[in-house]
């Protein structure tokens, strides 16, 4: 865990969040006026896996589902 005050944390934000991603730094303290106010952690995680193909099999799409793009378009054009 490491602690740095508010000023050192707005001016070096983009490293004290490098730290966290690398896992130099499991936490990180912010304090004010010498007394903690707010932690840094880092988030787990997310696979994202599971998104692509989560539908595959759940419906069928139709092989005319092309049919009234013209008649779309025209409502727009016209």
């Amino acid at each position: 865990m490491h602690a740095v005050s508010l000023f050192q944390a707005k001016t070096h934000l983009s490293r004290i969040i490098e730290s966290i991603v690398t896992h130099q730094e499991e936490r990180i303290i912010i304090s004010r006026h010498g007394k903690p106010v707010a932690q840094i952690t880092g988030l787990p995680k997310i696979s994202n896996s599971k998104r692509i193909g989560i539908a595959h099999g759940s419906f069928e799409i139709p092989d005319n589902i092309d049919k009234t793009n013209q008649t779309i378009e025209n409502m727009f054009t016209t």
